[in-house]
């Protein structure tokens, strides 16, 4: 039986690892080939864990491999728009097509307001919201050619449909995508291109490993009471990335073929109240 994205390819930012990874991998289970990109370098300063390598994204590429489908890998960083572009003309002169867009990659960055610098501000709207910009104007040129419509999926956050606690800057950058999410989807819907954003709460990433506990802990101490804003109905408080990588997949698949302009939470409830 032929997997629900059997013939599509996909274009994954942020792919060495987490998220990125898990949607690389399900979309290839399902059949399609992969455009990875990942910086796998430094990050911003004011980010407090570790970066993806390049050995991690040697490990998505080993991975997709394994399920037998094609997959085209580069270093880039996202908020560079050229070396994007080329990385998705170069694979899709390869593979002949593109049909879903995954804009994954973002950071955070756990700061009290009045402790968040104008370049800790800066870094962080320049990667998670023009990074997704990018994102978006490096691909969707290639769906429209196809002629097939697609879909454009965009990874905002919990803090994307309500708010997150100390981090005024990832907040904003996440209502930002937000609303780009909204505003690609009624101009590309002419070309039958849907667009949608995910809203994860917690995911059990690098994304909160290393120091991140540790500078989210500082940040609750100045003002405990908002320690609480995200708390979930559901018991499991942390999804694993392949729980995501469930909704993106059904997003880029025919199964949400009515679907757009929409925010598909996957947060166990914690932004409903």
């Amino acid at each position: 039986m032929a997997g629900r994205l059997e013939g599509k390819v996909a274009f994954i930012t942020g792919a060495a690892r987490g998220q990125g990874r898990a949607h690389a991998v399900r979309m290839a289970s399902e059949g399609a080939d992969i455009i990875a990109v990942d910086i796998a370098g430094k990050l911003p300063n004011c980010v407090p864990y570790d970066p993806a390598t390049e050995e991690d994204l040697a490990e998505t590429v080993r991975l997709v491999e394994e399920t037998g489908r094609r997959i085209f890998a580069s270093v880039v960083d996202t908020r560079d728009l050229d070396a994007l572009r080329k990385a998705v003309d170069d694979a899709v002169a390869e593979l002949g097509r593109l049909d879903v867009i995954v804009a994954n990659a973002g950071v955070a960055a756990p700061q009290p307001w009045n402790e968040i610098t104008p370049e800790s501000f800066r870094d962080v709207m320049d990667i998670n919201v023009t990074g997704t910009w990018n994102t978006v104007m490096a691909g969707a040129d290639k769906i429209i050619d196809g002629g097939r419509g697609g879909s454009i999926i965009l990874i905002s956050s919990a803090a994307g449909a309500k708010m997150q606690p100390f981090m005024v800057h990832y907040t904003a950058s996440k209502h930002a995508v937000t609303g780009l999410t909204r505003a690609f989807a009624a101009e590309l819907g002419k070309h039958s291109i849907r667009v949608n954003s995910v809203h994860p709460g917690p995911v059990n990433t690098a994304m909160g490993s290393g120091d991140m506990v540790d500078a989210v802990g500082r940040a609750m101490e100045t003002n405990p009471q908002l320690a609480h804003v995200l708390t979930p109905f559901l018991p499991d408080w942390v999804a694993e990335p392949e729980e995501i990588a469930d909704a993106v997949c059904w997003l880029a698949s025919d199964e949400s073929r009515k679907v757009t302009a929409a925010q598909i939470r996957v947060d166990q409830g914690s932004t409903q109240y």
